[in-house]
């Protein structure tokens, strides 16, 4: 495609949308695209210079949004510069409203999609603006005060936008963007979720290679090293894999990834999360923080190539270890992850291809050649995944994900691919028992059937599968089974879609230069006339199948069963793309068939009918001349002789036959137009003869053929869609039609024949109107002034041939005229008119659109006064005033229905190897219809005039008419209409709520109820309740809480108030900040001059404030609230007021008064509401206090994160707490808990001392209006009383929670008064903290931690004087404290310490660690100070190291605890107390409580456990003995918390401390009992799942040999059970760390020594443990089963057993096995291990091993045992394909295993 500065345009476009140059009028597009851009360039611009954003600049944005769809990227570089330049501007608006944002961002993205368009020499965005409208809405600070209403899809247009900005952000951004998230990185805190999530989405990665030291390379060692350190699976773990993956992906080539791809793959295999070994516990977070598999595929697909090829290793292994849970037979939670992964990564690597291939070079770094893929790569990654791709074709969860993966193989390695999928798909064609493998394969085939039919270099044999195929496909059409049915009709059409069906067969003897392959080919094509008769004849028995007479004509059914139109659908498109694709020669033969069958037999209409007239249809479509000639006058001479007589026209029952040919007849003539004209009258005459047929049936049929005729006569379309231009009509000499198998179409070559309405065309169509539609109007006319009688029946009749004329020719009738209406127009930017797009129609010519609409509204009058019940007529014209209003030649849904199937047909048959638009033929030239009909259909932003506002009004009374049938109809034209003109809304708004006037007495309920509809409209369109603006609002919110007054409203009547509350819910849910404010900055106008070059800007007029607006607004709802209300309608209102609230302007007092006065409001859902609401009134008022900048921070060289010298005075240190006056001003309090972790910030602003802050401790005469309602209120003690009355109230009995609002409300109250209520509230609070009920003690918490966050910014005094209140008050709490309530207090404690600095709370922190486990009030009571304890501490994470070691020391003698929920709550505290003890990069060691040191102490006093070597019981005896008990049983009971906190940190911390819990490993082992059973005492099971959690641990490189050490040294202990549970340990062990272990070769030799040494142990059950774990380690190519191991088992087998001594009956057998039969019994096993180790396949060495296994069958047990056990499942695993496995074995060898497995000894 060459660009060509044409001169119409005038300018280098940037890239258009090539299908609008194949339009058959494309050369008068560029003009009109050009007057567009036009007006768009200088009224945006002028929009913007005038500031008026709203409707001006929305309306313009919409409008290129539009031209984008329409033309593509039609405009030259600059302006695309300054478009994305201007909206860059708009959308960083501070104030702007979100909605609006939301679509400027919308399309904004639009520009930049097409990052090649733009380099970043064009265009650089700044970075900052953005991230700070991220941060503004996404933690906004007063959304959770209901403040500010976000939509919620805002979060995701925000992260595209950033996406789509990134490549153009300046080259410095990498480095500002470290220094503003650094400082965040702590890793104890939210927000290092949020600054690694930043930094995932903002970091620039394709910065081109020279400026890589100013981008990746400041943070890739720091954040892959963090991100190796990381064990647990954190949350923002998942945010640094999808960052690493989208850096290889756009540096392939620049980064050593070597050293990490072991550890990449392991973690990918884990977050796979499959079950592996026998007793495994999942942790939760490895489920919700699993990776994203589209990512994972991203990264693992830029690793593959370059010169080490060890990613490709690694992924076979990975392949590998994975493809048994492929197998169909398996499923489970983690079945979709594998599939979406095996589909999605042979679509990454074909992307990775082209770009590295096909692509046209842009500016975006290029792949460097030595990292390229090369062919080698390509094979073999195609060749590990080929075998679960061929498992997973058979998945429960369908074929699907297969077949695009195979599609996308095939592309690169049709060789590898095809085959085995033929191998799979030949059988299943002819089984008939297994219908699902039918489907499944064909399925998979369509996916590759483009790369089997072209064959190529690599495939050349591909082709000559083509016929085999198609031929054994035709049995699939078969009347019963309707799946099957459909997937054959796919499968056929696709492939006869690529091959035309030519018989070249005579080409064999014709030409000489045929290879053989070519030769074959063509002497096949001589079966193609034979494929396709044979087709037919199954179509037919298809069609008798589905003719049932007797029922159909009983049970009148108007329409096809929803099974019935599928398959009507599939047949007959795949009959037409047949006969499309079909020589010349064999189309006549299968006319003359089609035609023999239609008219030999007569249908009845309903099915049978419509698929014999559909395959008519698709023939007279092909070659219209040949067709008509036979089909037209047959049928017209049939109808004539039937209606020849005049009894016939009023008939109620038809004859068949007549009815049969007028539907043959309409289908037929929908072809191309030129070739409907020879036959023009006698279809006239046909059409006269039939559209005035008594019955309904025949004038339907009639009106069709009517619609039929004028359509094809009328419309612009393509008229044939052969997979190759021209015809196949030439002799095989000079062309050769097997050379176009599988060719795509070519875009520039398209030839597409259109038919265009001609003047001839034309003339008929306008004859056919007058002759047709003018006396039929004229009837109706006469009939709504009362001039003549019509039945109901006849109305009906004469709107269905109004309605099917419209249909026919509305494409040539020009849209309805109309006047303006002046009063809409008010604003100062033009809003022009839309161009009619496409050729303009005839204006000479009687409109007959609005001859139609005069005439509907006369008649619709008249129906609706004279006979309202009529409702068939009023659905028929209601039909045609839509298609009056929106008609343009197509109908929206039919459009949007043939989009999506066309994105399909697409889909399932592109190259995405070669790209750009290699298509077949026919899908192109579909696509290129598509945009025709695109160009009719985009209509939005049209003039409202005055035709239209009466139509409208007409459809709204229609809206709240008497029928509901009627009225829902009516709405969804009604909401259609809304979107469609400018501003109508504003127009109808008030004439709907004129129903819901309380004054009003004649209104119904079903005019109420349809006005409450029009209201809420309908899912996709405009909510009338909601718009977003003022005006209308203030409109409707009131009218809505006034209605309740109204007559027509009964609260008796569910569906009303159904429709209320859904009124009300829709409004919450949909409701967003309104913008009241819309200044727009310089910049944005300086742009804004440079688009607009020319036109001088009218001077802006004031506009009324819309704060006046709102003002006025809220006034409205109050004056409601004060008259009588049903309770509905208070809730309502309340409701709406609460949706009001602001950030930018505070409520107006009586407003402030109304919601004050709600707190104490009767009905607790108006409290609920109240509450929230004065909360966020509090935030309103919060006078702003002043910060500073704190210097002195000295940063030490080099990053160092952690406790260090200049962090240290943020700690807590007892001997330097502020406990004066001047030590508290002179303290700097930093209140985050997270500077100062990693780095400091370059500004670290803190609050400025007191003297500079607000005043505090108002008195009343200083306040404001709005202040003081709410100060009179709480000084009043009556308020006070019922307020605390109705907190303390209980809501939900068991349901009810700490109330995070009521501590917003308090939390407001004392911060913005002081301590001013406080003398008030101290009696309550003392009175309920003494009560033990949930709710009271609730409701002091919430007042408590409000009380503290509160005071902030108290002074000293007051602060002191706080706490001697507070700390008796909290001591008698934790005294009172009950089941019900300890968790309130713990969030009570938490919130008031979170976010504070822990030296401004010292009193409450030494309060708290003053005893927490003193025994007094009982073992709950200290677990509940201890949980108390444990949330105040864990807000402030590494600031209180000093506590964290008091806490420590004083546990440390207390952990012999008795009590389970003591314990419980020990092991939780531990953790957190050792939470900071992490070993991340550049960390220091931490200054808080260290793991090892310990873990040393306990283990000293574990040492009585260690040594002895009998059982560990639980003897406990639960009561505390006076006596000091012995050593051991305290060890015992102390190695119960130990426990119980391993399990608790095992889902917390970061890092797991591998090596000392190692150090307890022989310990656990020792006690975990090896069954699973319930019964065991508390100190076994915990054991047990200790072990479980620790083996699915990561383990780094180097902690691999200390656990195996540690693992050997126990398989050798005494005990058999801990050397059984040494294995389970093993094998999840491994599987969880697996890439880890296989890149040591060393571990892995020491793995397979310890399982086969425990082979020959001599416990049974460890024997029997040690071959599944061999067996399972076999299966997941952990090991590998060479020579030496089997040899070796082959030898332990021969071991000779001693003879059998003849024993007298009764005498005890020798219980204990010889070690002969031990090492017999092992080499056993290890055969069966290996045996069963493929459970779905027959490697080459089976047989043998199957044959030498067999020997033992009589061997002594337990060796029989075993022996059996493996051949059943042998027998098992291998029975379902077993057709395939037996050709692995020789004949002896089968009679040999055909004997075992059905041997007597088998059912012994």
């Amino acid at each position: 495609m060459k660009k060509d500065v044409s001169g119409t345009l005038g300018f280098v476009s940037q890239k258009d949308i090539v299908y609008n140059k194949l339009l058959p009028y494309a050369d008068i597009l560029d003009d009109e695209s050009n007057d567009i851009l036009g007006q768009i360039k200088g009224n945006l611009g002028r929009a913007v210079q005038l500031r008026e954003i709203w409707p001006g600049v929305l309306f313009w944005t919409r409008k290129l949004s539009t031209y984008i769809r329409l033309y593509g990227r039609k405009f030259s570089k600059e302006d695309h510069v300054l478009f994305i330049k201007l909206l860059y501007e708009l959308i960083t608006i501070d104030k702007l409203e979100i909605s609006m944002m939301q679509g400027l961002a919308r399309l904004l993205i639009n520009l930049l999609k097409k990052t090649e368009l733009l380099s970043r020499e064009d265009l650089e965005l700044p970075w900052r603006p953005l991230y700070e409208l991220q941060d503004r809405i996404l933690y906004s600070k007063t959304e959770h005060l209901g403040l500010n209403w976000f939509p919620n899809s805002v979060e995701n247009v925000l992260k595209t936008l950033v996406k789509s900005c990134r490549p153009y952000f300046p080259e410095s951004a990498t480095q500002e963007m470290l220094e503003e998230w650094r400082p965040l990185l702590c890793p104890f805190d939210v927000t290092m979720q949020r600054a690694i999530g930043y930094l995932e989405l903002f970091l620039p990665t394709t910065l081109p290679p020279e400026l890589h030291h100013k981008g990746f390379k400041l943070w890739f060692d720091e954040l892959i090293s963090l991100w190796v350190a990381v064990q647990n699976l954190p949350g923002w773990e998942v945010h640094l894999v999808n960052l690493f993956a989208r850096l290889a992906n756009d540096n392939i080539g620049y980064i050593d990834w070597d050293p990490y791809i072991p550890k990449i793959f392991t973690r990918v295999l884990r977050s796979l999360n499959l079950p592996v070994g026998t007793s495994q516990m999942l942790v939760p977070r490895y489920l919700t923080n699993a990776y994203d598999v589209a990512h994972v595929v991203l990264w693992v697909s830029a690793l593959l190539g370059g010169p080490s090829k060890q990613a490709q290793a690694q992924l076979s292994g990975l392949f590998n270890s994975i493809t048994s849970f492929f197998h169909p037979s398996n499923h489970g939670r983690w079945l979709m992850k594998l599939m979406k992964l095996l589909q999605r990564l042979p679509a990454s690597v074909v992307r990775r291809l082209h770009r590295e291939r096909y692509r046209k070079p842009t500016w975006l770094t290029l792949v460097p050649d030595s990292h390229k893929l090369t062919e080698a790569d390509i094979t073999a990654f195609v060749e590990s995944m080929m075998q679960p791709v061929l498992l997973a074709m058979f998945s429960k969860t369908g074929s699907l994900d297969a077949a695009q993966a195979l599609q996308n193989l095939a592309l690169m390695r049709p060789e590898l691919v095809i085959p085995p999928v033929l191998e799979k798909t030949y059988p299943a064609m002819e089984t008939l028992t297994e219908p699902h493998q039918l489907t499944a394969t064909l399925s998979c085939m369509i996916g590759v059937a483009r790369s089997l039919v072209s064959g190529g270099q690599r495939y050349p044999e591909g082709p000559t599968h083509m016929l085999p195929l198609l031929m054994r496909a035709l049995p699939g059409v078969d009347p019963n089974d309707f799946s099957k049915c459909m997937i054959t009709f796919q499968f056929i059409a696709t492939f006869v879609t690529l091959v035309p069906l030519v018989d070249c067969s005579s080409a064999v003897l014709e030409r000489s230069d045929l290879t053989a392959v070519e030769r074959e080919m063509c002497s096949a094509s001589a079966e193609f006339e034979d494929f396709v008769l044979q087709f037919m004849d199954r179509c037919f028995a298809l069609i008798d199948s589905s003719t049932l007479e007797q029922t159909r004509e009983e049970t009148e059914t108007e329409k096809m069963t929803h099974l019935e139109s599928l398959v009507e659908l599939g047949l007959s498109s795949t009959f037409s793309t047949i006969l499309t694709q079909c020589s010349i020669d064999i189309f006549k033969v299968a006319l003359e068939k089609v035609f023999n069958f239609a008219t030999t037999n007569i249908f009845e209409t309903r099915v049978a009918g419509r698929m014999v007239a559909d395959m008519c249809r698709a023939a007279s479509k092909v070659h219209p001349a040949q067709s008509l000639k036979l089909l037209v006058p047959h049928c017209c001479n049939a109808i004539n002789q039937l209606a020849v007589n005049e009894e016939v026209l009023s008939e109620e029952e038809l004859d068949k036959e007549l009815l049969w040919n007028l539907q043959l007849l309409s289908e037929v003539t929908r072809v191309d137009g030129d070739k409907i004209l020879p036959y023009s009258t006698q279809l006239v005459q046909i059409l006269q003869l039939t559209l005035h047929l008594k019955c309904k049936q025949g004038y339907t049929l009639a009106c069709n053929l009517l619609h039929h005729i004028l359509r094809s006569t009328a419309l612009i379309y393509p008229t044939e869609y052969c997979s190759v231009p021209g015809s196949f009509q030439q002799p095989t000499q000079d062309y050769l039609p097997i050379k176009d198998w599988g060719r795509p179409g070519d875009l520039w070559n398209l030839n597409i024949q259109w038919h265009v309405p001609g003047v001839e065309e034309t003339r008929f169509v306008f004859y056919v109107l007058d002759l047709i539609l003018q006396p039929e109007l004229l009837r109706l006319q006469r009939y709504a002034q009362g001039e003549r009688d019509m039945t109901r029946d006849d109305v009906l009749q004469s709107l269905s041939i109004v309605q099917h004329c419209l249909l026919g020719a509305g494409s040539l009738f020009p849209p309805l005229r109309g006047e303006p209406i002046p009063e809409l127009d008010m604003f100062a930017c033009m809003l022009c008119k839309t161009s009619t797009l496409s050729p303009p129609p005839d204006v000479s010519r009687e409109n007959y659109r609005d001859a139609i609409c005069r005439v509907m509204r006369q008649l619709l009058h008249h129906i609706l006064e004279h006979s309202e019940d009529d409702t068939k007529s009023l659905f028929s014209i209601i039909k045609i005033i839509s298609d009056l209003l929106h008609f343009k030649g197509s109908q929206k849904h039919e459009f949007d229905s043939r989009w999506k199937s066309f994105n399909l047909v697409k889909k399932s048959m592109e190259n995405r190897l070669r790209g750009r638009k290699q298509h077949i033929r026919a899908l192109l030239i579909d696509r290129v219809m598509l945009q025709h009909e695109l160009r009719k259909l985009t209509v939005e932003g049209c003039e409202y005039r005055s035709i239209h506002q009466e139509l409208m009004r007409d459809l709204l009374r229609l809206s709240t008419s008497t029928y509901s049938q009627v009225r829902s109809r009516a709405q969804s034209v009604l909401f259609t209409a809304l979107g469609t003109y400018n501003f109508c809304c504003r127009d109808v708004i008030p004439r709907v709520l004129e129903f819901l006037e309380p004054d009003r007495s004649d209104v119904t309920q079903q005019q109420f109820k349809g006005a409450l509809y029009c209201l809420l409209g309908n899912h996709s369109g405009v909510c009338l309740a909601n718009l977003h603006d003022w005006d209308c609002i203030t409109l409707t919110w009131p009218a809505i809480v006034r209605s309740g007054l109204s007559s027509a409203m009964s609260l008796e009547k569910p569906s009303i108030v159904r429709l209320f509350d859904d009124l009300a819910d829709k409004i919450h849910r949909q409701y967003e900040t309104i913008g009241i404010d819309f200044a727009i900055p310089s910049e944005c106008r300086a742009v804004a001059v440079q688009l607009q070059t020319s036109g001088v800007p009218l001077p802006p007029e004031p506009v009324p404030s819309d704060q006046e607006e709102a003002e006025g607004l809220r006034k409205q709802v109050e004056k409601n609230l004060d008259s009588e209300q049903p309770w509905k309608f208070e809730h309502i209102a309340i409701g709406f007021m609460s949706l009001l609230l602001r950030d930018d302007h505070p409520l107006p007092s009586p407003a402030v008064l109304f919601f004050v006065k709600s707190l104490n409001h009767d009905s607790l859902l108006v409290r609920k509401v109240a509450i929230a609401a004065v909360a966020g009134i509090m935030k309103q008022l919060k006078r702003p206090h002043k910060k500073v900048p704190v210097s002195g921070m000295k940063e030490l060289a080099g990053l160092i994160a952690g406790d260090r010298p200049d962090n240290q005075w943020l700690q807590y240190n007892s001997s330097s707490l502020p406990r004066t006056q001047q030590d508290w001003e002179g303290c700097t309090f930093v209140e985050k808990t997270h500077w100062g972790y990693f780095s400091w910030p370059q500004k670290l602003m803190m609050y400025a001392p007191s003297e500079e802050q607000p005043k505090q401790g108002l008195t009343r005469e200083e306040m404001t209006e709005r202040e003081q309602i709410i100060y009179d209120h709480f000084s009043d003690p009556g308020f006070i009383n019922q307020l605390i009355e109705f907190l303390s109230l209980e809501d939900r009995k068991g349901k009810d929670k700490f109330s995070p609002r009521r501590f917003c409300l308090f939390k407001g109250l004392f911060r913005n008064f002081n301590d001013a209520f406080l003398p008030l509230l101290k009696p309550h609070m003392e009175r309920l903290v003494a009560d033990t009920h949930e709710s009271k003690q609730r409701c002091v918490a919430e007042i408590t931690s409000g009380l503290i966050r509160g005071s902030k910014h108290w002074s000293y005094g007051k602060v002191e004087s706080l706490w001697e209140l507070l700390c008796p008050l909290i001591r008698t709490a934790l005294n009172n404290i009950t089941v019900e309530t300890y968790a309130d207090w713990g969030t009570c404690i938490a919130t008031a310490c979170e976010s504070r600095d822990p030296r401004k709370l010292h009193w409450l922190f030494e309060m708290l660690m003053e005893s927490p486990v003193n025994g007094e009030g009982g073992s709950f009571v200290d677990a509940c100070r201890l949980y108390v304890l444990q949330g105040g501490l864990a807000q402030q994470e590494w600031r209180v190291p000093e506590l964290l070691h008091r806490l420590l020391q004083y546990l440390e003698p207390k952990l012999t605890q008795v009590y389970k929920n003591v314990r419980e709550r020990i092991g939780s505290v531990l953790t957190y107390i050792f939470m900071i003890d992490v070993n991340l990069p550049y960390t220091q060691p931490t200054a808080s409580p260290r793991i090892k040191e310990f873990t040393e102490r306990v283990l000293l006093r574990l040492k009585p456990l260690t040594e002895g070597d009998e059982e560990i019981q639980n003897h406990v005896v639960e009561e505390n003995d006076v006596g000091e008990q012995d050593e051991r049983t305290q060890a015992i009971k102390l190695l119960k918390t130990v426990l119980k906190w391993l399990m608790a940190s095992a889902g917390r911390s970061f890092s797991t401390a591998v090596p000392e819990q190692l150090q307890l490993l022989p310990l656990l082992f020792k006690i975990a009992p090896v069954e699973n059973d319930d019964s065991y005492d508390e100190l076994k099971r915990d054991a047990k799942t200790c072990l479980s959690l620790m083996s699915q641990g990561l383990l780094y490189t180097e902690q691999i040999p200390l656990v195996l050490s540690v693992i050997f040294q126990i398989a050798g202990s005494s005990s058999w059970h801990a050397r059984y549970t040494v294995l389970t340990y093993l094998q999840i062990m491994v599987f969880y760390n697996l890439f880890t272990f296989m890149s040591d070769q060393g571990a892995v030799n020491d793995v397979r020594a310890l399982v086969i040494r425990l082979l020959e142990d001599e416990q049974l059950e460890v024997r029997e443990m040690a071959a599944t774990t061999l067996s399972g380690f076999l299966q997941c190519n952990f090991l590998s089963i060479e020579g030496p191991m089997q040899s070796h088992f082959e030898a332990l087998c021969k071991t000779r057993l001693p003879k059998k001594r003849k024993r007298e009956l009764g005498s005890v057998v020798d219980t204990i096995p010889s070690g002969d039969l031990v090492r017999r019994h092992a080499g056993v096993l290890g055969l069966s291990a290996c045996i069963l180790s493929s459970p779905y396949d027959v490697p080459s060495w089976m047989p043998q091993l199957l044959m030498n296994l067999s020997v033992h069958l009589n061997d002594t047990q337990p060796i029989e045992m075993t022996v059996k056990k493996t051949l059943s499942n042998f027998r098992r695993t291998h029975h379902d394909n077993w057709q395939e496995h037996k050709q692995q074995f020789t004949d002896d060898q089968l009679l040999v295993l055909t004997d075992l497995l059905v041997s007597p000894c088998y059912y012994a």
